[in-house]
């Protein structure tokens, strides 16, 4: 299944996303001049060819869980990471995250990225799954992470319509974790080689090591 054929063809009809949902604290202001390049994300997300491979430290299964989703509705607000002039930040767990959150709802860990896919999809549902993949998503801004090391203790609204709250631990380490709606597990924190992806252009994402949860699951 090829994202960027799906994203491209469902991108334009939810772009009203944007006005429905804004940080419910103000980020600061970003250092420099805002950016202006309007590569999508979907291009980042389907860099290694959209597939499924044995690398865990990328984001195949975000990739994946997006075409899915789509593909099962179409008109599914995850489209606007097609529509590169639409500014948003998105936050992005790697595999191993998935991986991860697998294992916790299923008691199975799973060897391959395919089979991790497939285990949520049966265990939540792709309606499930589509709220938490807007739960990434934090539209109308472009918070790079030099934005988000002067940003603790502030709450963004994601695409979702729940928050999550910035908790910038060490400025020097670059040390940044996101606080989600569910208190019994562990948040995750950004990944620090996976900073700034897609930087110069509107829509600007980051690596993190576990899934945001939008509630408890």
């Amino acid at each position: 299944m090829n994202l960027r054929r799906t994203l491209t063809a469902a991108g334009a009809a939810l772009l009203a996303l944007t006005a429905a949902a804004a940080p419910a604290v103000a980020a600061p202001a970003p250092s420099a001049a805002p950016p202006s390049g309007t590569a999508s994300l979907a291009s980042v997300l389907a860099a290694d060819g959209d597939t499924f491979d044995r690398n865990w430290y990328d984001f195949d299964i975000v990739d994946q869980a997006v075409a899915a989703v789509l593909a099962a509705k179409p008109d599914s607000p995850v489209a606007v990471l097609a529509d590169g002039t639409v500014p948003l930040t998105a936050f992005l767990p790697n595999d191993r995250a998935f991986q991860l959150l697998a294992l916790d709802l299923t008691h199975r860990w799973q060897p391959t990225e395919e089979r991790v896919l497939t285990s949520l999809a049966g265990a939540v549902g792709i309606d499930a799954i589509e709220q938490v993949l807007l739960y990434h998503v934090v539209p109308g801004a472009t918070i790079d992470s030099g934005t988000a090391l002067r940003s603790d203790d502030v709450v963004l609204t994601t695409a979702q319509g729940a928050t999550f709250r910035v908790d910038v631990l060490s400025k020097r380490l670059a040390l940044v974790r996101l606080v989600d709606q569910d208190r019994n597990d562990l948040d995750p924190f950004l990944v620090k080689s996976k900073l700034d992806l897609n930087k110069g252009n509107v829509q600007i994402a980051h690596g993190i090591s576990a899934v945001l949860r939008p509630q408890n699951l």
